[in-house]
Order: C-alpha cells, then structure tokens, then sequence
C-alpha cells in the first residue's frame, strides 16, 4: 500500500511538472537515438536482449511525456542499417522483439489511441525479415487515420541512405519536368517529410556518445538544438528531459523576433 502511495504522489508530481512546461514554448519535433541499451545491460548483468527490451519500456515512458505535454511528432533511431553487421544472435533478437512489440501495439494500441497517433516506420523496410514487415504493415494501417501526432521509429534506417534516395527521386521528377533539381526538391522526398513529419526541433542522444551516427544528417542542419545526455536510454526518464526543454524553452523566448515594429 504505502508503494502504491508513493507511486501515486509521484505521478501526480509528474503531471504538475509536465504541465507547467507545456505552458512555456513546447517543441513540435523531438527525434531520440536511444543509445546505451547493450552498457545498461552489462552494467546490470542482464542479457544484452533485455537491455533492449528495457529500452522499449523506456520508449513508451518517453513518448507518454512527449504526448502530453503536445509534442505533435516523436522519432526514434530504432535499428540502423548498420546493425545489421552485429552478431546474428543479437540481430534475431531485436527483430523478435519488434515484431512482438509491434503485434502488442496491434492488439493493446491504448496509448496510440489515447492521443491520436499515427505510427510510421521508416527506412529500408525491405531488408527486414517477413514477419516484421507484416506487423509493420499492421500497425501503420491500424493506426493510418490517427491526426493529432506522429511516431517515427527509423528501421533499418541510414541518413545517407534516406538523403541518396530523396535525390534520386528528385532526379527522376526532374527529367519528367525541367531538369532541374532543388534542395526544396530533395527535401520534400526525405522519408519524414514524406510521412509529413515537421521540421526538427531537438535531437537528444543518450549514453554519453556525441555523434550523431547517421541519423536525420539532412533534418539536424537547421535551427535543431541537439543535446547529449551520459544516461543510458533505459534510465532515460523525466529529469534527463526537464533541463533540455528548459533549455530549448530559453532558446527560444531568447530568439529576436522577425516581427516588425
């Protein structure tokens, strides 16, 4: 009983916290790489899956604040394509457990309900396994006529593979029209505009790594305030959030405005 209290104070707390920062400026596009889950792992002896599987919990803790507190969009680097080189087992693992947690999202989606959100997995979705690409599939179409926000999970997903594809599709419209090629162009074939993400706003990276690891290189070169945090994604929680939206909130009442006198 007296955790259920404790629990209970805590998450009243939480909202009270959530709500006084939702009244200051709140960003539209919060994009996470949620690194650290295999160092959380051996940090706590566990296997490296329920490091990852930690991190999905995580993710869904995070996203719930980033929802209420009216973040319209959320990405997150999920699976490079680069990971592909990892040791098979640890490979089979993750595709496991996306497929699992994906077939939960089908069949108990509340949260996604709950706040109007549509899902899109982005990246090269066709060198997944079947199964993932079927409950992939199910989900997008399950939740296709959510409005109010947008989940972004990048899998197997590459920047520089995003940007040359948004390139060679602005180039095949180009030969159909005048030939000529824009940034305007390349930039309305990127994946996230595609799915009608809005422009970047923070980019957070956990486990103390500064690197952005070919994630959203096109989407980070304007106005984006990227941030580095030591904590392990699957510790990531409300306090590692707080100071980087009080900071973005400062940022932003700080901006010199274009209006005119």
């Amino acid at each position: 009983m007296f955790i259920w209290i404790q629990q209970a104070i805590a998450k009243y707390g939480q909202d009270i916290i959530i709500k006084i920062l939702a009244a200051g400026p709140v960003p539209k596009h919060v994009a996470f790489v949620m690194d650290g889950n295999r160092r959380y792992a051996r940090k706590h002896q566990k296997e490296i899956p329920q490091g990852h599987s930690e991190g999905f919990v995580a993710l869904k803790r995070v996203l719930e604040v980033c929802l209420y507190l009216g973040v319209s969009c959320v990405t997150v680097y999920a699976f490079a394509i680069d990971n592909f080189k990892r040791s098979p087992e640890e490979v089979d693992a993750l595709m496991h457990l996306a497929e699992t947690k994906l077939v939960e999202l089908c069949e108990h989606g509340d949260l996604l309900d709950k706040y109007g959100v549509r899902l899109n997995v982005l990246g090269r979705k066709e060198l997944l396994p079947e199964p993932v690409r079927a409950a992939i599939a199910k989900a997008e179409d399950m939740t296709r006529n959510n409005k109010r926000a947008i989940l972004n999970v990048c899998m197997p997903y590459g920047s520089r593979d995003e940007i040359t594809t948004a390139v060679q599709s602005s180039v095949q419209n180009a030969m159909e029209g005048d030939c000529v090629v824009t940034e305007e162009d390349i930039e309305s074939n990127l994946m996230t505009t595609l799915g009608n993400s809005p422009p970047l706003d923070i980019l957070i990276r956990t486990s103390g790594v500064k690197r952005l690891s070919d994630f959203l290189l096109w989407q980070c070169c304007e106005d984006t305030q990227i941030h580095f945090t030591d904590t392990f994604w699957p510790d990531f929680a409300l306090t590692d959030f707080i100071p980087i939206l009080l900071d973005y909130q400062r940022k932003v009442w700080s901006k010199p405005s274009n209006a005119g006198p």
